[in-house]
């Protein structure tokens, strides 16, 4: 099972690098999404709802918009309404009257939102300003089933849902796509032999001095000034295509899981490994003694530990100048090792600086 698991890794590092277009593989400088974040309440609650203080308050807010006059003495709490938290993504040149999907949160202590719906409820950028209302019957996945003596099931997370197109856009957000003689494009991933391959990939394209670039992350590219000029310049350069450069040589660990991925450049020195196992088996037995018959005494129970020592069959990795990545999961899975095993193999070569990689342990 191990051998088959660490193979399948290898397979898929392993791959060619293929041509990738710009638009995969940068994105541009000050066009991007916008968080939203508003308060609100879910109602149609089928007795899940909560019973906090600022529900209750919520609550009797809303019916005073609506002219409805709450005596003070009197706390309006309902286990069919919920206080919640709703968030969302502005993306960037959203117009006004267009519709983006948001999720809602409880943030008391609801029992599930399934069958509820959120009532009208502004969304804030960080600014403090309005950018979006949200409003509609939510769509949640879990389900939770309680029993009288406190007994629960539930599946997924019914305090969790979403509303696709649930609000609406009232503000836009400005951008710098069409202001200034350039645009800069931001590589997903620095490298500056990616960028330096980008820059003459559009200069080919365009004529010398088109691009330039700026540092392992910006590319500057002189563009047109008339908006829609641009955009067919953009619409060319986004679909060009680049060979990336090669990712620095990296193995990265999930301790939690024991996934392990190795890059197709990791090298080792000259180092030879043995690994091997020390098992120690310690057993409990308790002996009964008793007298002759004939003779004066009594019985006793004597205590009868043993100890049983099994060094294992150690196993010894020669890894000579240069060795691939293939060549050390080929010789850790000939003779069997777990994950876990390749883990200290990997870890000791580090440790040891024969190994010419990124330890990223997550």
């Amino acid at each position: 099972m191990p051998k088959i698991f660490i193979f399948l890794v290898t397979m898929v590092i392993s791959a060619s690098v293929f041509a990738e277009r710009i638009k995969d593989l940068t994105s541009i400088s000050g066009v991007r999404s916008n968080q939203l974040v508003g308060y609100g309440l879910v109602v149609g609650l089928g007795g899940t709802g909560d019973k906090s203080s600022f529900t209750s308050q919520t609550f009797r807010n809303l019916l005073n918009n609506f002219g409805v006059q709450i005596p003070a003495n009197i706390d309006p709490k309902s286990k069919n309404i919920a206080a919640v938290a709703i968030h969302a993504d502005l993306p960037p040149f959203s117009k006004i009257g267009q519709t983006i999907d948001i999720t809602i949160s409880t943030l008391g202590d609801a029992k599930s939102l399934r069958g509820g719906s959120l009532l009208l409820a502004p969304l804030k950028g960080a600014d403090g300003k309005v950018y979006a209302i949200a409003q509609g019957n939510l769509v949640v996945a879990g389900f939770g089933v309680e029993g009288v003596d406190g007994s629960r099931v539930s599946l997924h997370v019914p305090t969790v849902g979403r509303i696709p197109n649930g609000a609406s856009v009232e503000r836009t957000v400005p951008n710098a796509f069409s202001q200034g003689d350039s645009l800069t494009l931001n590589l997903n991933h620095s490298d500056f032999t990616t960028a330096r391959r980008i820059s003459e990939v559009i200069n080919n394209l365009l004529g010398a001095e088109t691009a330039m670039a700026l540092d392992a992350t910006s590319i500057r590219v002189r563009a047109p000034r008339h908006p829609s000029q641009r955009v067919s310049f953009v619409s060319v350069l986004e679909n060009l295509e680049v060979t990336p450069a090669r990712e620095t040589a990296k193995i990265i660990i999930n301790s939690r899981t024991g996934t392990i991925v190795i890059g197709q450049d990791v090298r080792v020195s000259p180092v030879a490994v043995t690994h091997g196992g020390l098992t120690v088996t310690i057993t409990e037995n308790l002996d009964v003694d008793q007298p002759n018959e004939f003779a004066a005494g009594d019985t006793v129970i004597t205590p009868r530990t043993g100890i049983q020592v099994d060094e294992g069959s150690g196993h010894m990795f020669n890894f000579n100048a240069g060795t691939s990545l293939q060549q050390i999961v080929d010789s850790v899975n000939q003779v069997g090792a777990a994950p876990g095993d390749l883990m200290a193999i990997l870890e000791a070569l580090k440790q040891s600086g024969a190994i010419k990689a990124d330890f990223i342990v997550i």
